[in-house]
């Protein structure tokens, strides 16, 4: 489904009920149309999105002078990770962190999600089952010895440490993993969601680590994976949602564990698969989830499910 929406400033948290376990597809995509003033970064954090999602939807699109009411795609639709659905999930391959808060009594369980920034190719942010141990506001940065010394190349005086402020790079708040020197962060360098841009830590926009930093209880688990491909159902339509693996130089890899995921989700009655549709979603590669099937109801499945 096409929304159209108009924003004027930084979004907060896009925030979804969770879906069953039969089904794995959150948002819909929408539509909006610049201003003159904007830039697609700007667009992109109104809307929840990093630089990698809104410059895939809009190839064609200029970067700092999109213009005038030029339609912007924003692709605001996602399949869940293949992974239990609790804590955090930090999907590397997608630039995305997803996270279910805990549910109270009486309250629907619900997803939240936010675009991040992660490692650079040669510091990569590494994958695992870690937890939130420590919450930090205001942080100093103690800048990594390696960092410091390729710095004072240049700058001979380049502190030690960098104290609370615009030039610090972790932000407002941190959340110490339990994982030695990484960290989810601020920044003070917004442009760099959906970019590789850390030393292996992971960023997010100032608007949104405030509100994880006060919703996400300590101990939370985060579990941290790569999944260029995601398979999953919403109804009877079947999605698949591709990745560059940036890890890997921008190619995805393993087809035939894509193979095998679309496999799995059609063991549960008969499905067409369109595969021509398959090759063309992981040659775009765009993020972007598109329909790839169609699960046949039968006359006494539809009964069924009417009674």
């Amino acid at each position: 489904m096409l929304l159209c929406a108009v924003s004027s400033f930084p979004a907060r948290a896009q925030i979804y009920a969770l879906p069953d376990p039969d089904n794995a597809l959150i948002g819909n995509i929408q539509a909006v149309n610049s201003t003159w003033k904007d830039t697609l970064l700007d667009i992109a954090r109104r809307h929840n999105q990093g630089y990698n999602d809104i410059k895939s939807a809009n190839p064609a699109v200029d970067l700092l002078l999109p213009g005038e009411d030029t339609p912007v795609l924003i692709p605001s639709l996602y399949i869940l990770p293949e992974t239990p659905r609790q804590g955090l999930i930090i999907n590397l391959a997608e630039l995305r962190l997803y996270f279910f808060p805990p549910v109270a009594p009486g309250e629907a369980p619900q997803v939240v999600t936010y675009p991040i920034g992660i490692g650079k190719r040669d510091h990569p942010t590494p994958r695992g089952a870690l937890r939130a141990v420590n919450k930090l506001t205001k942080p100093t940065w103690y800048v990594p010895a390696s960092i410091r010394d390729a710095r004072r190349l240049e700058n001979p005086d380049y502190p030690a440490a960098i104290p609370p402020g615009p030039d610090n790079p972790l932000g407002e708040f941190a959340l110490l993993l339990s994982r030695k020197r990484y960290l989810l962060h601020g920044t003070n360098k917004p442009d760099g969601i959906g970019m590789h841009v850390s030393n292996g830590c992971i960023r997010l926009y100032p608007e949104h680590i405030a509100e994880l930093f006060k919703n996400l209880p300590l101990q939370t688990p985060v579990q941290i994976v790569s999944q260029p491909y995601k398979v999953g159902w919403r109804d009877d339509t079947l999605y698949l949602e591709v990745h560059p693996d940036h890890y890997r130089k921008g190619k995805t890899r393993d087809l035939s564990r894509m193979v095998k995921q679309i496999v799995k989700a059609t063991t549960k009655g008969e499905t067409t698969i369109d595969w021509p549709k398959v090759d063309r979603l992981v040659e775009s590669a765009d993020g972007i989830p598109g329909p790839i099937g169609q699960r046949q109801r039968h006359a006494g499945d539809l009964a069924h499910r009417e009674n």
